[in-house]
């Protein structure tokens, strides 16, 4: 059988599983372990890139180089005691396998934490439908950066056309570096007019309301 050539990656945080506000919550608890922690919505509007970024972006770069580290571990200790509390989006698990029915390759690209993402896989019970799940811990510099999405596709041998699916701008300007569209979820909350603004194609409550789609329409050639 000849292997498909179209692909769609998918974010896992917010996108797949409703954990967007459990990690602002665990970020919030980890700065007030350590220092002041900046105001929860900033927190919030940050979720979606990766830790090594995170604390840089919240609170300035000489809190990254005095407490970066402490920070991450504090935030993995408290999502740890949130974890469970974490749900799927209604329809994730269906989506997966839409597109997968549609013949097409699927594979998560997360910035998030290699054990949480995996958590999130099992959780939703698509590990026999997902081709691979990339982390942070696979690359340099996790989103906005295009590495996670680059990183992804080279290793989707074969694959010559693909699009990402997230749910925050930094996920519509990974994929737009990686050269893909990036079609978006209001789930992370992030609202309609920002996604659009930073160059999303389309913008929808759920995994839910994209089960229909004809994903061949959605593709970018970019190989």
């Amino acid at each position: 059988m000849t292997e498909a050539k179209g692909a769609v990656l998918f974010d896992v945080d917010g996108t797949l599983v409703d954990s967007t506000y459990h990690h602002a919550v665990a970020w919030h608890r980890a700065f007030t372990r350590i220092i002041e922690a900046p105001p929860m919505w900033r927190l919030h509007r940050s979720i979606g890139m990766g830790g090594d970024r995170l604390v840089g972006e919240v609170a300035g770069e000489e809190t990254e180089t005095q407490y970066g580290d402490d920070l991450r571990a504090a935030w993995r200790e408290e999502y740890t005691q949130l974890r469970k509390e974490v749900q799927p989006l209604r329809g994730a698990a269906d989506l997966v396998r839409a597109v997968r029915s549609q013949g097409l390759r699927v594979a998560l690209a997360s910035s998030g934490d290699p054990q949480f993402s995996q958590e999130a896989v099992d959780l939703l019970g698509i590990g026999d439908d997902i081709e691979l799940l990339l982390t942070s811990d696979d690359v340099d510099s996790s989103k906005p950066a295009p590495d996670l999405i680059q990183e992804t596709l080279s290793r989707l041998d074969g694959v010559d056309a693909a699009v990402f699916v997230g749910d925050t701008v930094y996920d519509v300007e990974a994929a737009a570096r990686a050269g893909l569209g990036c079609l978006t979820l209001r789930s992370g909350g992030f609202s309609t007019a920002e996604l659009l603004d930073a160059g999303a194609r389309r913008v929808d409550d759920l995994p839910a309301d994209l089960i229909d789609l004809d994903w061949s329409n959605e593709l970018t050639r970019w190989a």
